[in-house]
């Protein structure tokens, strides 16, 4: 059954529609004899006032034999309510014990017992006696005893037995006769010392009492056997007198004899036996030496729970012997001189008893009761009923009573059925009874489950909603609930016998509150249903295949209901749980992760992982194989059906696959000669295949070995096969890639691929090489012969067609016969150049060329191609006063062999350019055609090169330019658009046309001092407007003293931050501050610009204070006062400063700071092989450094000795913006602050030149200088590098 989790929450239900008082704990049926279900069940928290029980007979009267007065008396006792009342029958007939002045009866029992002072004759009380205990509900009855009266066991007058002789060996009994009595009587044999004789299997006690000796030896001669008679129930011990044994012993040896039977005598017996008594066979025997006994069953085996063995085996014993036990039982008794065999026959009957009981059980009225009654015995039992001890036959018939097959059938049950009934069964060898209750009651309905119960469950499990309940009659119970009125309705739920509503695959729509109802009462429980995810295995375990050594890892994550606590997981291996094994690191858990290390044969299984939550468990297996690479195959066998045959058919017996199939099997050869004697491939065949088929060379040794291959990796090599070699043959082949690779002219190179030494098929290889001349040669072939390629034949003349051949041969003879192919000899430079060059200009960068196909014969060679040969002479501008340039470099272009035409473009506009054509072929170049020039048309130029902004006001801006390095043509103007950057984009474009093209400036007014504007400028010539250069920019706002100042106060200097305004200009102002300790005078800073950001105000005194004024011309624009800290920190300072970990730390710095301005030093100094952009940033560093030199230059010597302990300004990018910003500076102390100690540092500064390229470059990152947004131009230098071909 699935996992329900219930918990209490607030009840909704109604209240019960009664209250009872307690009842004691056990309310069901305590007055039954034995535990049994009863057809109402009263439970534990069902409380009545007071609940009527039928009497019941807790202790039943036992048969006694009694020796005496004082023992005369029976047990009776019984429970009830109301208490029973108890009376007696003896013989039938009513005994009225507490009249009796010689009885004694115990108060609220029917027990009585004898009072010795009037009890009279004890033969009176001899008889059968049967109790009764009676009470409203009914009458029980008592089991039928006997009580028997005896006098105790005394001694009878008997021969006194004085003496025995027997001879030695022979065998002799002692005979006890013990007193006639109705009780068993239990013998000890003992000496005057009441000391028990030693028994063993030569002397043992029969149970006559009688002490039997199988053979007798001298030490058994003594003059105190006496038997001692013991009554256990009469407390009495009657000894016996004693008796003389003498051994008599002769000088002649003892004979031996075989076993013979002294109890019983005969070979055969007959044992009758109750079921479920004791029962003892005897086998007592005598012979010389002690016979041994063996005790058989002969149709079928012993029981060993219900047989024992005893007195020496001697006797067997059956405890609670059953009906199987019947049956022929021998003892076998045996020594040197013989056996004999005796045989018991045991029959088994049975008195009564109970197959099956019936049960004392509640009814409700209007109910059937069937009470069934079975027994067995033999003889089978007769059945009798009674009612209340009245026998069934003796009552007034009923017609909703019967007796059907020993089942008393009671319908439709009222009030008046409520009774005790007897059932007895009888035989011959006794009575049995039983008193079975039957009560009708009627007990108001009432739920006994709480309510407000809320469960729990996973979908698609079952849920089960309790609504326990009791009453006579039973209650009826109904459910619903808020989503479904009519539940039953719904073949997935069902409603059970006891009131719990099942909801079979629960679904999350089930979720929701139900009502339990009591059918005529106002009774009703409610009960919540919290239907959960089910707990689902996300990532499953795999089948691992895993090498042995290796470390194998099963990952099992599970997705649980968040209301869940997190689940628990475990492992199973092979179904038995796995442990994490700290000592041997065998298994380890992380988190959802099983670690196997070190995987061996014994690891492999199945391997589960099991996640479990309070109300569900989910499952996965995953396994582990070991695989490992394959055994090498084994027993390489050669088949070949003709030793001249070239195909032979290899064998082979495949290793151990370790758990991973073989894929393919490689077969190699090694040839034997060959130099090195390496293996080669020769085939692969399927993983499924024991053999392959191999087609041999000629002329060659070999040796195979084969190899396997799984997805694991590869066997290891398999011994090598026997020696095989195949027989010489004429070549099976030519050489490949005939051909002629002449490059001298006059000469003929025949080339072919070489053949492998494996395809020569025998000795005395060579190559017959075969040639003629095309046209001319007439039918014969000129032959030579040579040993390997190339073979050169001179004075053939110049390109001049040959069939050639090459054919293999050796000394079993040729090859097959060899195909011709067409070669020629060497080729020379071309005669002529090429005709009729034209060139049409197509616009002002393409051009079209046009020539006539030269003659073929001319061109002495393969005619690969035609070559361009273009080169530009300068542009068609005029520049007065500037120095004639160099031609740029000659750009040729190539052609195909079939081609009389080329379009191509890339041309500079406005230029001169000269062209001239040639042939040529695998030799060269032919003589070049005749020099063609031609002049492109004017174009747009190319952007100006720079467009910088300058903002003397608020409103005005002025672009300064610098020309278009490639005009292209003649420049005309410039045209200027510009507009404001606004977030639509869609603000107007403004346009300006410059119609002087030496203009190098503009200046624009009226401009928007809020507003940031894009500005575009491009040339114009007769060709059209250039594409443009593009700057963005504001306007400059007017200076203003900084605001928000923030303070650090030291001992000796106060530190001054603020933020700089963006678009403002620098301007100058003063800190002055006055110590109002010392009562000094106003003392004032050097000038500070606006723009640094940062000024350290130095020289103050420790522990004073100071008050300070900033003043921007004659207005101070901000005061306050500050207050220096006092020495005690300085020495803190000093002390740390001074620690030697920390001049450690400096120390080193400084060691590797000199080391790479050395570096550097050398690196600079010896120059060596750079890339071109190592040089070209070279370049601009050294442009740099001048620029550097002049800026700084203005500084006086006092300002770098006051500045040198400062850091380079060029540390913040605001105060290295431009040359003009750095000019206002004046010298200015702009300070950063440091965390070395400031002697240091000024000592670093003075010690190493600090290099900062960034201080003389100009960035484009400020508001007037914006970064350059411009296309890339067309060429470099204004020259062409390449040129494209457009058609």
């Amino acid at each position: 059954m699935p996992h329900t989790q219930r918990q209490q929450v607030g009840s909704r239900g109604r209240s019960d529609a009664f209250h009872l008082p307690l009842l004691p704990l056990l309310l069901l049926l305590s007055f039954a004899p034995r535990l049994c279900q009863a057809a109402i069940h009263i439970p534990s928290d069902y409380h009545m006032s007071e609940l009527k029980k039928p009497p019941v007979i807790t202790v039943q009267p036992e048969s006694i034999t009694v020796f005496g007065v004082e023992d005369i008396g029976l047990t009776c006792e019984a429970t009830g309510n109301p208490t029973p009342i108890f009376r007696w029958t003896k013989d039938g007939e009513e005994f009225f014990a507490s009249d009796n002045p010689g009885l004694f009866v115990s108060k609220g029992s029917g027990t009585f017992s004898s009072n010795v002072g009037g009890i009279g004759p004890m033969k009176q009380y001899q008889g059968k006696y049967t109790c009764y205990a009676s009470n409203e509900l009914g009458t029980a009855v008592s089991k039928e005893v006997s009580l028997m009266t005896d006098h105790a066991p005394s001694l009878q007058k008997e021969q006194k037995v004085s003496r025995k002789k027997v001879e030695e060996g022979e065998s002799t009994v002692l005979k006890c006769n013990p007193p006639t009595s109705t009780l068993e009587p239990v013998i000890h044999w003992m000496d005057k010392r009441l000391r028990h004789l030693q028994l063993s299997e030569r002397v043992t006690v029969g149970k006559d009492g009688n002490l039997y000796f199988s053979h007798v030896t001298s030490e058994d001669s003594r003059e105190d056997y006496t038997c001692n008679v013991q009554y256990l129930a009469a407390r009495t011990i009657l000894p016996k007198e004693p008796i003389t044994l003498t051994v008599l012993t002769s000088n002649s040896v003892v004979r031996n004899r075989r076993p013979q039977m002294m109890r019983p005598t005969d070979t055969h017996s007959t044992y009758h036996a109750l079921r479920g008594q004791t029962l003892e066979l005897e086998c007592i025997v005598q012979g010389l030496p002690t016979p041994s006994v063996q005790w058989v069953r002969k149709d079928g085996q012993l029981s060993e729970s219900r047989t024992t063995r005893d007195m020496f085996d001697r006797r067997l014993r059956f405890t609670d012997i059953a009906e199987s036990d019947g049956g022929e039982y021998q003892c076998i008794a045996n020594n040197t001189q013989g056996k004999i065999i005796h045989t018991y026959t045991v029959s088994v009957e049975a008195a009564p008893y109970w197959t099956r009981e019936p049960v004392s059980q509640l009814y409700a009225p209007g109910e059937t009761v069937k009470l069934d009654c079975q027994a067995d015995a033999i003889p089978s039992p007769v059945l009798s009923w009674s009612i209340n001890g009245i026998p069934f036959s003796s009552t007034d018939p009923d017609p909703r009573h019967s007796v059907r097959d020993g089942a008393l059938i009671l319908k439709d049950v009222t009030f008046s059925d409520t009774a005790v009934y007897q059932c007895r069964a009888h035989n011959k060898h006794g009575t049995i009874l039983t008193n079975t209750n039957v009560y009708v009651i009627e007990l108001p309905p009432k739920i006994l489950t709480e309510g407000g119960v809320s469960y729990r469950v996973i979908q698609g499990q079952r849920a089960e909603l309790d609504c326990h309940t009791f009453g006579s009659p039973r209650p009826k119970v109904s459910w619903e609930s808020d989503s479904a009125p009519s539940l039953l309705a719904d073949p997935r739920i069902n409603l059970l016998t006891n009131g719990t509503l099942q909801i079979n695959n629960v679904s999350h729509s089930d979720a929701t509150l139900y009502t339990c109802s009591v059918a005529n009462s106002n009774q009703s429980i409610d009960a919540e249903l919290e239907v959960l995810n089910q707990t689902v295995i996300l990532s499953r375990p795999l089948a691992l295949k895993v090498k042995p050594g290796d470390t194998a890892t099963f990952t099992c994550l599970a997705q649980v209901d968040p209301k869940l606590d997190p689940p628990q997981i475990q492992w199973r291996r092979s179904g038995q749980k796995i442990f994490q094994s700290y000592a041997e690191d065998k298994y380890t858990f992380e988190g959802a992760d099983l670690m196997v290390a070190d995987v061996q044969p014994g690891d492999e299984g199945v391997y589960t992982c099991e996640v479990h939550t309070q109300l569900d468990m989910a499952e996965a297996s995953g396994s582990i194989t070991i695989v490992d690479r394959p055994d090498p195959p084994t027993q390489l066998q050669l088949q070949a059906s003709d030793p001249k045959d070239r195909n032979v058919i290899l064998r082979w017996t495949p290793g151990d696959q370790h758990n991973s199939p073989v894929l393919d099997y490689v077969v190699e050869f090694q040839q034997q000669g060959s130099k090195p004697h390496r293996w080669e491939e020769l085939k692969i065949v399927g993983g499924t295949k024991e053999s392959a088929d191999l087609t041999l060379q000629p002329y060659v040794s070999y040796r195979f070995r084969v190899t396997a291959i799984n997805a694991i990796g590869t066997s290891d090599h398999s011994a090598p096969s026997e020696l095989h070699s195949t027989p010489a043959e004429a070549p099976d082949n030519n050489p490949e890639d005939v051909r002629s690779e002449s490059t001298d002219p006059g000469s003929l190179i025949i080339m072919w691929k070489e053949m492998d030494g494996r395809s020569f098929n025998g000795p005395d290889f060579q190559y017959k090489v075969m040639w003629r001349r095309s046209v001319g040669g007439g039918p014969n072939w000129h032959v030579n012969y040579t040993m390997a390629p190339p073979f050169i034949i001179s004075d053939v003349g110049n390109f001049t067609a040959f069939e050639i051949k090459v054919q293999a041969i050796n000394q079993e003879g040729e090859g097959p016969e060899a195909d011709p192919v067409i070669g020629y000899s060497g080729e020379d430079v071309p005669l002529e150049a090429p005709m009729d060059v034209g060139v049409a200009i197509l616009n002002s960068t393409a051009i079209r060329v046009t020539w006539a196909a030269v003659d073929r014969d001319t061109v002495r060679g393969h005619l690969l191609g035609y070559k361009i040969h273009l080169t530009r002479s300068g542009s068609r501008v005029h520049h007065r006063g500037r120095r004639a340039r160099e031609a740029d470099p000659t750009l040729v272009l190539t052609t195909g062999a079939n081609e009389e035409k080329l379009v191509f473009g890339g041309l500079l506009p406005f230029s001169h350019y000269t062209l001239t054509a040639t042939v040529f072929n695998s030799k060269g170049e032919g003589p070049p055609s005749e020099t063609l020039s031609f002049k492109t048309d004017e174009g747009a130029p190319s952007p100006p090169m720079s467009l910088n902004l300058d903002s003397p006001g608020e409103t005005v801006m002025t672009l300064q330019w610098t020309p278009p390095a490639h005009p292209n043509g003649i420049l005309l103007g410039y045209l200027l658009q510009y507009q404001q950057i606004v977030e639509s984009d869609d603000s107007p474009m403004q346009v300006v046309t410059i119609d002087d093209h030496t203009a190098t400036s503009l200046t624009l007014k009226d401009l928007n001092r809020h507003s940031t504007y894009r500005f575009y400028l491009r040339g114009r010539t007769s060709a059209g407007d250039g594409k443009p250069i593009i700057r963005e920019g504001a306007t400059t706002l007017d200076g203003a003293p900084p605001a928000n100042i923030s303070l650090s106060v030291g001992e000796q200097s106060v530190n001054l931050s603020w933020a700089a305004r963006e678009r403002h200009r620098t301007i100058s102002f003063q800190i002055y501050y006055l110590s109002k300790n010392a009562g000094g005078r106003w003392k004032k800073s050097e000038k500070v610009n606006s723009s640094q950001s940062f000024y350290q105000l130095q020289g103050l005194i420790p522990g004073s204070q100071y008050r300070l004024k900033f003043a921007f011309g004659n207005i101070t624009f901000w005061e306050t006062e500050i207050q220096t800290e006092s020495t005690g920190a300085t020495d803190l300072h000093t002390g740390f400063a001074t620690q030697g970990w920390f001049i450690g730390l400096v120390s080193a710095i400084v060691l590797l700071l000199l080391i790479l301005l050395i570096l550097c030093f050398i690196k600079r100094s010896k120059g060596g092989k750079y890339s071109v952009k190592d040089k070209e940033e070279g370049q601009v560093d050294s442009e740099a450094r001048p620029m550097k030199d002049e800026t700084f230059g203005e500084y006086s010597d006092n300002e770098e000795k006051r500045t040198a302990s400062q850091p380079s300004l060029c540390e913040d990018s605001k105060l290295c913006t431009s040359e003009d910003n750095l000019g206002e500076y004046n010298g200015s102390s702009a300070i950063t602050e440091v965390n070395l100690d400031e002697s240091l540092v000024s000592q670093y500064s003075r010690g190493a030149p600090s290099e900062c390229p960034e201080a003389s470059l100009v960035p484009d990152s400020s508001p007037l200088n914006p970064t350059t947004l411009t296309p890339t131009a067309t060429a470099s230098n204004g020259h062409p590098n390449s040129a494209a071909v457009l058609d």
